[in-house]
């Protein structure tokens, strides 16, 4: 299987943009998708010291999105395009919420976690193009229905779309 990691990242990075720390974000001061809370615990975890969100480094970014939403949500383990859909909606609203959109569009339990039976029916699943939409209709829904929906949601919705659209094109 290839390994589809650096093209997801490098679309994930277009939509997460740059530094930012809107007072509406719940998360905080944010750099290229990584809050600050995140970030630290990432440089605690190499024994490194605190430091900005602002400094973070290509190669921390790398890795942040490697082990905690690619490979967390075993999105090594999806077929393209369902891999991409994933991996970025478990940077935008965290892996478990993602995986239960994923588990819901497959029609199995929907407990947030993507183990041997998630990965199962996904293999099973014929038709990737229409699984996708499934996925993305279910994220847009549960993005609706967030408070922050009314100053996100313009953006979020581009997203989604082009999540949307960047998944059926790879999709085998």
């Amino acid at each position: 299987m290839t390994d589809l990691f650096p093209q997801a990242l490098a679309k994930v990075l277009v939509s997460e943009g740059g530094y930012s720390d809107d007072p509406q974000d719940p998360g905080g001061a944010t750099n290229r998708g990584i809050i600050q809370s995140e970030y630290d615990k990432y440089r605690w975890s190499k024994k490194l010291g605190v430091r900005s969100v602002r400094l973070i480094t290509d190669a921390e970014v790398s890795d942040i999105y490697r082990n905690s939403y690619w490979l967390a949500g075993k999105c090594d383990q999806m077929p393209a395009g369902v891999s991409y859909v994933q991996f970025d909606g478990n940077v935008n609203s965290g892996v478990l919420q993602s995986s239960i959109w994923l588990q819901r569009a497959l029609g199995v339990a929907d407990d947030g976690v993507i183990g041997p039976k998630t990965l199962s029916a996904l293999n099973a699943y014929s038709n990737k193009a229409a699984l996708i939409d499934n996925i993305c209709d279910q994220r847009l829904k549960f993005l609706q229905s967030l408070k922050t929906w009314p100053h996100f949601g313009k953006g979020w919705a581009n997203r989604v779309a082009q999540v949307r659209a960047t998944g059926k094109a790879w999709a085998p």
